[in-house]
């Protein structure tokens, strides 16, 4: 038989299974510390956060109510926690990174160096996305809706986890960019493919701007629409360089 060839640096290191979720393991250590420090970290400036949520409230809508003893701290650390994942996404976006890292060629790697940046400042423009335009305009539609009929009044658990939610349902849709130049990295969708389904992504962008903002005024829909065609021509230009 032929004498075997020399190992090179690029020949790959094979982990067991067991390897692989230990290291997984400690990656979600990694991050859940990150996570709570930067939670602890925000209890500086939680209270000004849940103020300014709860300012998003008309000044006819009644001040949101505790009906537990416990409620108010529980949402106070809710507001500490969002917080803290705004701050510790890039350790979180490193660990996973650092995770799939060794399954890619050493060409590819480079593309993950603009990811960190990249995935926590997508992350926190959709938060502020979301609450200086969306929050705004759809928090009052809601207050008013049948308010001749229904009396409003939200506990301060239900308002703020409602927030919460959205903020971060927004956030991890600014991530689209990202998760399309993955997909065409990894061959599973390219980059034409996502050019002639253009018309298809701007109905879609049209209908979740009419859900977000149920109000007849087509500015404030435009306003919605315009960021989420954008968010999709820039992951089709991410996924050209795929």
């Amino acid at each position: 038989p032929p004498p075997p060839e020399p190992e090179t640096e690029d020949d790959e290191v094979r982990m067991t299974l067991i390897e692989h979720l230990e290291e997984l393991r400690q990656r979600l250590i990694k991050s859940a510390i990150a996570l709570a420090i930067a939670t602890a970290f925000s209890l500086i400036f939680t209270k000004r956060a849940l103020i300014a949520l709860v300012s998003l409230l008309p000044p006819e809508a009644p001040r949101p109510q505790a009906i537990r003893p416990t409620e108010s701290f529980v949402i106070y650390l809710k507001v500490a926690a969002l917080l803290g994942v705004a701050l510790a996404m890039p350790v979180i976006v490193y660990q996973f990174l650092a995770f799939v890292m060794p399954g890619l060629k050493p060409h590819e790697r480079r593309y993950l160096y603009f990811v960190i940046p990249g995935a926590t400042l997508l992350f926190i423009a959709g938060l502020a996305f979301t609450f200086w335009v969306i929050l705004p305009f759809g928090i009052p539609v809601l207050v008013n809706f049948l308010g001749d009929v229904i009396v409003q009044q939200w506990t301060i658990d239900y308002y703020v986890s409602f927030v919460v939610r959205f903020l971060l349902a927004v956030g991890l849709v600014f991530e689209t960019p990202l998760i399309m130049f993955f997909l065409a990295k990894i061959g599973v969708i390219s980059a034409q493919t996502l050019a002639r389904s253009r018309r298809y992504a701007i109905v879609i962008a049209a209908m979740a701007a009419a859900i977000l903002t149920p109000t007849t005024d087509p500015f404030t829909m435009l306003l919605v629409m315009g960021p989420l065609i954008l968010l999709y021509e820039f992951g089709v230009l991410l996924a050209k360089l795929a």
